[in-house]
């Protein structure tokens, strides 16, 4: 089933790594934005009203930052426009320097019952160098609200000076303050942040150091009972993000908001990334996409490949064959030679074996080319 993204752009203060679409000095435009939001939910709620939705994501920016009552709205809105399922997975993203009681009482009572944590390390001085508006104790103050939900802590590797008992010391407060999920993945340095700078100056680990301190964490997840079920994606039993599989499942959903994007009836399109213009869009009635284009079978078939690959589910070839007509390993006949030896087999699954998921990346680039 579909599923919805809702993007919140506004934050406090932007982090050194942060390419997304954020305003840190814009948190005066909320009222005015959020009043739009439900306005696009409405447009959209009439174009899906045949369509059944599962989950529902509140990411950013940094949604935590606003005031909840604007959360509870948009979930109100929601309710009103589209049909969601039995028991939807609704997801919201916090900045543990942004939460209080009286926040999580309203999300809780607009229906969310999923929260995603931006803990990324246990050492303050490199919540310092990144950005973060929080420490590690706040983080823990955040874990104790959440005592008995269902919430996920992210975890970064590759930062400056990191150490593996950096990570030891990182993962160990995540698992022990309670989270149900962790996900823990590579920080990458984007042209144009203020990180990239010690990228090009060398002061980040290379990507080797980085690989060590993956495989160590990985180590201690499992010794925690996580099961890693994507890349950098780790949960206990029966606490996968519905969300995330959904994309990795080349699943539909609709993007709501500045620079959201979609991917509903063989066609990815997204809105612009200009606060200004997102707004004069909805309030003169228009839709806000910038771009849009049609997903070709050709395509279609590499996502599946290339998405199924990320995760430890594989590729089934019975519902690739129910998809497109053929086998993917014809249709990626000399992709798949190359790349057979790092892959594992068992009877109609086809999955990348545990030791490269990480350098799946790699492996994947030989799909590219069929």
């Amino acid at each position: 089933m579909p599923g919805i993204y809702l993007h919140i752009p506004f934050c406090k203060h932007k982090c050194t790594y942060c390419d997304f679409t954020s305003f840190p000095d814009k948190l005066s435009f909320a009222e005015a934005y959020m009043a739009c939001l439900y306005k696009e939910i409405e447009m959209r709620g009439e174009q899906l009203k045949k369509e059944t939705i599962d989950t529902v994501y509140f990411g950013g920016g940094t949604p935590s930052v606003i005031d909840p009552s604007y959360i509870y709205g948009a979930m109100k809105q929601i309710k009103k426009c589209f049909n969601l399922s039995k028991n939807p997975e609704i997801t919201i993203e916090m900045n543990p320097g942004t939460v209080s009681e009286q926040k999580i009482a309203l999300y809780k009572k607009a229906g969310i019952n999923r929260f995603s944590v931006g803990l990324q390390t246990a050492i303050d001085e490199q919540l310092r160098d990144l950005g973060r508006i929080h420490t590690a104790h706040e983080y823990l103050y955040c874990a104790t609200l959440l005592k008995g939900e269902n919430f996920s802590a992210d975890v970064m590797l590759g930062l400056k000076g990191q150490t593996k008992e950096d990570v030891r010391k990182t993962i160990e407060l995540a698992a022990l303050s309670g989270a149900s999920h962790i996900s823990m993945y590579a920080l990458t340095p984007e042209d144009g942040t203020p990180i990239y700078t010690d990228y090009l100056n060398g002061e980040l680990p290379d990507g080797d150091e980085v690989r060590e301190l993956y495989d160590y964490g990985y180590e201690l997840l499992k010794k925690h009972g996580y099961h890693r079920y994507e890349v950098s994606n780790f949960a206990k039993k029966g606490k996968e993000s519905r969300h995330n599989l959904n994309y990795w499942r080349r699943g539909e959903y609709i993007g709501l908001g500045v620079s959201a994007s979609s991917f509903f009836y063989e066609k990815r399109f997204t809105n612009t990334f200009d606060l200004d213009e997102y707004m004069k869009c909805i309030l003169s009635g228009f839709l806000p996409v910038i771009e849009s284009e049609t997903v070709e079978k050709e395509d279609a078939k590499f996502e599946f490949v290339m998405l199924a690959l990320r995760t430890v589910y594989g590729i089934s070839s019975k519902k690739y064959k129910e998809a497109f007509g053929s086998d993917w390993r014809d249709d990626f006949k000399d992709a798949y030679q190359k790349t057979r030896e790092y892959l594992t087999e068992e009877g109609d699954i086809t999955r990348i074996k545990d030791e490269y998921l990480y350098v799946q990346n790699q492996i994947l680039t030989e799909y590219m080319n069929g």
